[in-house]
């Protein structure tokens, strides 16, 4: 009997290898649908592009980066990448409040740093991995899920590189989060 009451306060998740199946599925659909797969840093793109031609038009449209996503027939955030990252962020919302598993903000980090490093680490991270996503013509995760949905050599090797890579330094960052 408590056993089962301790299950109960767990969170629950989907099987991770069901999760991975439906994944790949929906990666193998959009890549069907839309002639290409999967990736948040275009939704990023487009945000920065509507921002900068919001506080400033006419730099916007001198710039040569920016100009590219400008158009008269519709704004930058009318892009389905946009779409799917407002369904991403939303379905998890969704999720956590059905599930229990959404609470007051809180930081979670390691009992041996401070939040505020754990907010500085996340907030270095994030731009570092901005900043190669630009670089690499896409976000990582896009890029190794696509590529290998569609048995691109480039995408299976940037899958083995992000995974290798990630458990290669792995031990430098644990004490962020153990």
């Amino acid at each position: 009997m408590e056993k089962h009451s301790l299950n109960n306060n767990r969170p629950h998740y989907i099987n991770p290898y069901l999760g991975g199946v439906l994944l790949g599925l929906l990666v193998l659909i959009t890549v069907y649908i839309t002639g290409r797969g999967l990736g948040a840093s275009g939704a990023v793109k487009s945000a920065v592009v509507t921002a900068a031609e919001t506080i400033s038009p006419a730099h916007a449209e001198q710039n040569a980066y920016y100009s590219r996503f400008i158009s008269n027939d519709h704004s930058p955030m009318y892009n389905w990448l946009v779409f799917e990252s407002l369904g991403v962020f939303f379905g998890g919302l969704l999720s956590g409040i059905l599930f229990g598993r959404v609470k007051k903000f809180r930081i979670e980090h390691s009992p041996k740093i401070t939040g505020k490093t754990r907010l500085w680490v996340a907030l270095i991270g994030g731009i570092l991995f901005g900043i190669g996503s630009q670089f690499g013509r896409g976000c990582s995760s896009g890029a190794a899920l696509s590529g290998s949905a569609t048995f691109s050599l480039g995408g299976v090797i940037v899958m083995l590189v992000l995974f290798g890579t990630g458990y290669a330094i792995a031990w430098m960052f644990k004490k962020l989060w153990i």
